[in-house]
């Protein structure tokens, strides 16, 4: 049965980021010889130069976008249709914006916001206007998925520097991750510009529960409308997961779907310092902001590689069957 078309948008720029000066361990995507380094014996398929591409390329191309495949492929089968995928910029060098020639075809957006800062992602007025008309539309889904923001020092002397981005090193405790790297500049342009600004804070590391699966997700059910989140009850294990904060109109018009659970165990987190044990995980738009619906969630709720497949395997198919309403 034909259900709805999908899009899945990666908003990153691949010049800019397979450009990335691998002397400057800040704020880039890991090369892939350093992921199979690092994390050896893991990725040595991937070892032979002749085949794969050592650097920043070869980790975006056979690790971060194949994380993405199993969804791609389970829109693919239920749907029977094929996911549309666009690069904002690929290998050929010229953009390709977020405009009504890939919002016309779809009823249904997913932006993997996996763009670094440092790349300058803005989402451009013209985009802002696109989108806003693709939301004007009862029925249309989009999904806007930055992933973590770590180790933000803002105008910090280089002592609090390496004190702050320690802590939250030590709290994640993946050490594939740089002391600051910083994802999402395209998706909270996107959202300010929309008049809802959501940050994507840190990088938080989730709970799990003894036997090693995710915990259980604080879901609001009674504001789950379009019955997203019907029978998922966990979401994933990504070592870094960001809090989203609504800031402005976002605190009002943007409400809080579901939680997630940090871990307590891990390395102390200023996040928790107060006592919190949860983080925003997913945000929904209230009722009446737009005629469709938009949600704000981590990129990798699409993604296959971090535990609770089955769960999130639910989740994609309760966006590509839902009722339109």
């Amino acid at each position: 049965m034909i259900g709805h078309s999908v899009a899945v948008y990666y908003a990153w720029d691949r010049a800019r980021e397979t450009d990335a000066p691998l002397g400057i361990i800040e704020n880039r995507f890991p090369a892939l010889f350093e992921s199979r380094r690092i994390l050896y014996p893991h990725y040595e398929e991937l070892s032979d130069p002749q085949q794969y591409d050592q650097g920043i390329a070869g980790f975006l191309d056979e690790i971060l976008k194949k994380n993405f495949v199993a969804f791609v492929e389970q829109v693919r089968t239920q749907t029977g249709q094929p996911v549309l995928e666009v690069e904002r910029g690929g290998n050929d060098g010229h953009p390709v914006p977020l405009d009504e020639r890939v919002l016309e075809t779809v009823d249904t957006v997913v932006i993997i916001s996996f763009d670094s800062l440092r790349t300058h992602q803005l989402a451009g007025a013209a985009e802002v206007d696109a989108v806003r008309s693709f939301l004007a539309k009862p029925g249309n889904l989009l999904f806007v998925c930055p992933h973590h923001d770590i180790g933000e020092v803002d105008d910090s002397s280089k002592d609090d520097r390496t004190e702050i981005q320690t802590e939250h090193f030590l709290h994640h405790g993946d050490r594939t991750i740089p002391p600051q790297q910083r994802f999402g500049g395209f998706a909270r342009s996107l959202l300010a510009g929309l008049g809802l600004p959501v940050e994507n804070r840190f990088g938080l590391h989730p709970a799990s529960e003894p036997d090693g699966s995710p915990s259980p997700i604080d879901v609001k059910h009674d504001l789950d409308r379009l019955g997203l989140l019907a029978g998922v009850p966990t979401f994933n294990l990504h070592p870094h997961l960001p809090h989203f904060e609504r800031n402005g109109d976002a605190a009002d018009k943007m409400e809080v779907l579901a939680r997630q659970r940090i871990d307590l165990s891990a390395p102390p987190h200023p996040f928790t310092s107060d006592g919190r044990s949860m983080f925003d995980a997913l945000l929904q738009s209230r009722p009446g902001v737009f005629a469709g619906d938009l949600l704000v969630g981590d990129a990798t709720l699409w993604s296959s590689t971090a535990g609770g497949l089955e769960s999130l395997q639910r989740l994609w198919s309760n966006v590509v069957s839902r009722e339109t309403r």
